[in-house]
C-alpha cells in the first residue's frame, strides 16, 4: 500500500466511488467536502485518526478538546495534541477553558499548527471540565458570551466555531439565545449535540429541536446526536434542516459510516471484515508517526480494536484475547485471524444498537 493509495484496490475502488457522491458544502466561509464531518472526542481524535477519517469519507474533522490552560503553560504533552499532520485538508482545533484571555492566547498558539478553524468546547459534560467553568458550564450565563466570543475573535485571524449542548438543563434550553449571541460576535457556525448538559449521554438527542435550529438559527448549524448507524444517517441526510451533520461514536464502530449513506440500492457495495482489517493496518500505520514506542501504540490500537470488532461474532472472546496480549505484532497477527476468519459474514450483528452511551460524540 503506498502513501497515496492508502488501501488494496478493491477496497480503493469501492471508497472513492462512494466519496465522489459526496456534494462540498460552505458553513460559514469554510469549505468541507461532505456535509458529514467527525466529532471531536476526547482521546479519539488525534492526527492518526483524523487522517483515516478523512481518508475513509468524512468531509471534516475535529480535534479532540484541548485544554488552553496546557498550552498557556506549554505542557508537552498538550502541545503534542496540537500536531496536524502535513495530509490533513479539514481539521479544526478544539479548545476548552473558562477564561477569555487564557483561551486566546490559547488560540494564537493552536493557529500556529495550520489548522482550517479553531473551535471552542462548550458542550463536554464532564465533572473536571465543567466543574472549571469550562465546557457546557459556559451554556449556564449567556451573559458572558459576548465578550468571551469577541476576546477569542480578536486575537487570530482564522474562522471561529463553536460546539455547544441544547442547554444546561430541561429548565434552561437556551441553545438559539447562545447561537444569536454567537453571530453578533462573527462565530463562522455551531455544532449542536442535542442533549443537555444534566443528561450526559443518556435518553435521545432531541432531534425536534436540532430541526428546528436547522431552519430558524442566523447560523449554519450542525446537527449532531444518535447517528450510529448508516440507516440511521442516510435517513437524517434525506430529511433534515441542519447544514451538516456531525458523527462522533458510530464511526468508531463502523469505519465506513462516512461512506455507506452514499451507498445505491444497485450498486452491490459492502465493507466486509476483510476490509475492516485493512483499514486496522492503516490506522497503525499513521499511529506509528505520532507513538514515541511499540507500548504506547499498542494502548492506542487496543480500544480501536476492541470497538471495531463489536457486534462481530466471537468479539468477546476476541477483545479478551486482545487483552491478555502485550506484543504489538502479534495483537496485529491475532486481529488478522479474527477478521479474516468473518469472511461470510457481511454485516455485523446489532447493527441498529446504539454504541459506547456512556459518552463520546
Amino acid at each position: 500500500m503506498t502513501k497515496n493509495a492508502p488501501f488494496r484496490p478493491e477496497l480503493q475502488k469501492k471508497i472513492d466511488t462512494l466519496k465522489a457522491r459526496r456534494k462540498p458544502i460552505t458553513l460559514g466561509s469554510i469549505p468541507f467536502e461532505s456535509n458529514l464531518i467527525l466529532a471531536p472526542m476526547s482521546s479519539i481524535c488525534n492526527a492518526p485518526y483524523r487522517l483515516l477519517m478523512e481518508d475513509l469519507g468524512a468531509g471534516g474533522t475535529v480535534s479532540e478538546l484541548i485544554s488552553c490552560h496546557g498550552i498557556n503553560y506549554k505542557n508537552v504533552r498538550t502541545t503534542e495534541m496540537l500536531k496536524i499532520d502535513p495530509r490533513e485538508k479539514n481539521i479544526g482545533i478544539q479548545l476548552f477553558g473558562e477564561g477569555a484571555e487564557a483561551m486566546a492566547n490559547a488560540a494564537k498558539v493552536a493557529e500556529e499548527f495550520g489548522p482550517k478553524f479553531i473551535d471552542i468546547n462548550m458542550g463536554c459534560p464532564v465533572k473536571k471540565v465543567v466543574g472549571t467553568g469550562a465546557g457546557s458550564s459556559l451554556l449556564k450565563d449567556p451573559t458572558q458570551l459576548p465578550v468571551f466570543f469577541s476576546t477569542i475573535k480578536k486575537a487570530i485571524k482564522l474562522p471561529l466555531s463553536i460546539k455547544i449542548r441544547i442547554g444546561w438543563d430541561h429548565d434552561s434550553i437556551n441553545a438559539m439565545e447562545v447561537i444569536h449571541i454567537a453571530k453578533e460576535e462573527g462565530i463562522e457556525f455551531v455544532a449542536v449535540h442535542g442533549r443537555t448538559r444534566a443528561q450526559q449521554y443518556t435518553g435521545q438527542a432531541n432531534w425536534n429541536l436540532l430541526e428546528s435550529l436547522g431552519e430558524k438559527a442566523p447560523l449554519d448549524i450542525i446537527g449532531n446526536g444518535d447517528l450510529h448507524t448508516s440507516a440511521l444517517v442516510k435517513a437524517k441526510m434525506n430529511s433534515t434542516n441542519c447544514q451538516a451533520l456531525m458523527l462522533g461514536r458510530g464511526p468508531i464502530r463502523n469505519p465506513f459510516l462516512f461512506l455507506e449513506p452514499f451507498i445505491q440500492e444497485d450498486d452491490n457495495i459492502f465493507f466486509t471484515p476483510e476490509d475492516h482489517f485493512e483499514v486496522v493496518q492503516k490506522l497503525i500505520e499513521y499511529a506509528r508517526i505520532y507513538a514515541h514506542n511499540d507500548h504506547i501504540l499498542l494502548i492506542s490500537i487496543r480500544k480501536h480494536l476492541i470497538w471495531m470488532a463489536a457486534g462481530f461474532n466471537n468479539a468477546g472472546v476476541f477483545r479478551d484475547l486482545i487483552f491478555k496480549t502485550p506484543d504489538l505484532d502479534e495483537t496485529i497477527k491475532i486481529s488478522e485471524d479474527f477478521f479474516m476468519s468473518l469472511q461470510d459474514q457481511k454485516k455485523r450483528l446489532g447493527d441498529h444498537e446504539s454504541f459506547m452511551t456512556s459518552g463520546h460524540g
